[in-house]
């Protein structure tokens, strides 16, 4: 065999020195590594190298033998073949796709045929989470993409459904820049409720109220104008009532324990609400939330007045805290996440590095980067490059499972 440049492969079980051995046998033949990746997965261990071999010392035919003789000792079964250049693409563009849902049979087949179907290749693909939740990472290259970005990203959160799986989209300039601070949305997000429903079902206007809070978070009409009319219906509405609904608020399944681990990791957090702030401040409180802001009514004499204090916190102005938060942390905006479910939160989406639309209305899945639905809302934490071994310390049945 005589070759310029060959493909070197090595696999058996894991266990130390084994990428010594190998690179040593390939150093003392003065043959150059020009590229290598090995890993270890549930004890196995693998490596691929491509090598030149202009300058070696000995013939490629020997190279092979003594490989073979020393995969022999030590486990591996080695194989040495020319390289024959496949796909290479001098511009490439890089996107980021993580996918998070239960585990079952054909997640990987699903998945890779829509990427097949919109000309989209796999770089690298790898698992990050098996167990009760199944996280996967998937580098691709969308140079060659057949249609539009919206239509691609669209496209595969219905393949990854038609799996169980949600989907989060990073492209290169999103997934390279490491993310410092997570801000969230409140009602419907980081609890189950809308709080203004339960204060109208208080009043008795819950009906009322229900269809002005829909219409909005639909998109269909004015956000400030459906507040300013839903809290003119509660007027007259006692304190008291906002106090018993405050301290009965229950926060969506397993939102303490993702934003205890975002603070374990580092991550600040804020909550940046078009509600109410008497409600989100104790949001804030309970979960230990570094940032609050919301939307004040107007108390005197221990009953709401029907008024809203200025400036009402709308969609607009939920992007602008957003840059006015990366000013404060001294971040640049594509360090932020922001998550939420509903129209009013698509600015502050679109003003951060990475936008998750959480259980969310249609109008907000078009601005989104990723839509999650709330059981795999600990899955964000995958798509933030946290650390395998603090997830698996905090999420001991996501971890990866262990053979027997």
């Amino acid at each position: 065999m005589a070759t310029d440049f060959a493909v070197i492969t090595a696999t058996g079980k894991d266990k130390p020195g084994l990428i010594a051995e190998i690179t040593d046998v390939i150093a003392r033949a003065n043959v150059n590594i020009l590229d290598i990746e090995a890993f270890s997965m549930r004890g196995l261990f693998a490596i691929f190298m491509i090598v030149g071999c202009r300058a070696a010392v000995i013939s490629v035919e020997a190279l092979k033998a003594q490989l073979i003789d020393i995969g022999s000792e030590i486990g591996l079964d080695v194989t040495l073949e020319s390289y024959v250049a496949g796909r290479q693409k001098g511009e490439k563009k890089p996107v980021l796709l993580t996918t998070i849902g239960k585990d079952r049979p054909g997640i990987v087949a699903r998945v890779s045929k829509f990427l097949s179907e919109k000309k989209v290749n796999i770089e690298r693909i790898r698992m990050i989470a098996s167990g009760e939740l199944n996280a996967m990472e998937i580098l691709t290259d969308i140079s060659d993409l057949s249609s539009n970005f919206e239509d691609f990203r669209s496209g595969l959160e219905d393949a990854c459904s038609e799996v169980g799986q949600d989907v989060v989209v990073q492209e290169e300039d999103v997934f390279q820049r490491p993310k410092r601070l997570i801000v969230f949305d409140v009602d419907s997000t980081l609890i189950d409720i809308e709080v203004i429903d339960e204060l109208a079902k208080a009043a008795g206007v819950s009906e009322k109220v229900k269809g002005i809070t829909q219409k909005a978070m639909n998109g269909e009409i004015d956000f400030k104008q459906a507040l300013r009319e839903r809290a003119m219906l509660l007027k007259g509405l006692k304190t008291e009532v906002l106090k018993t609904i405050a301290d009965n608020l229950e926060i969506t399944p397993n939102a303490e324990e993702l934003i205890s681990t975002l603070k374990m990791l580092g991550f600040k957090t804020a909550l940046v609400s078009g509600g109410f702030k008497y409600f989100v401040n104790r949001i804030k409180e309970k979960l230990g939330i570094n940032y609050a802001y919301a939307n004040k009514l107007v108390i005197k004499d221990g009953e709401l007045t029907g008024e809203v204090e200025k400036p009402i916190i709308d969609s607009k102005r939920k992007g602008e805290l957003i840059r006015e938060l990366a000013k404060k942390e001294k971040l640049l905006v594509e360090e932020i996440v922001a998550v939420g479910d509903g129209a009013n939160d698509r600015f502050m989406l679109q003003s951060s590095g990475l936008g998750i639309a959480l259980n969310a209305k249609d109008i907000l899945k078009k601005v989104a980067d990723g839509v999650i639905t709330k059981e795999n809302l600990t899955g964000i934490l995958y798509c933030l490059g946290a650390p395998e071994k603090k997830l698996r310390e905090v999420f001991p049945k996501n971890s990866k499972r262990k053979t027997t």
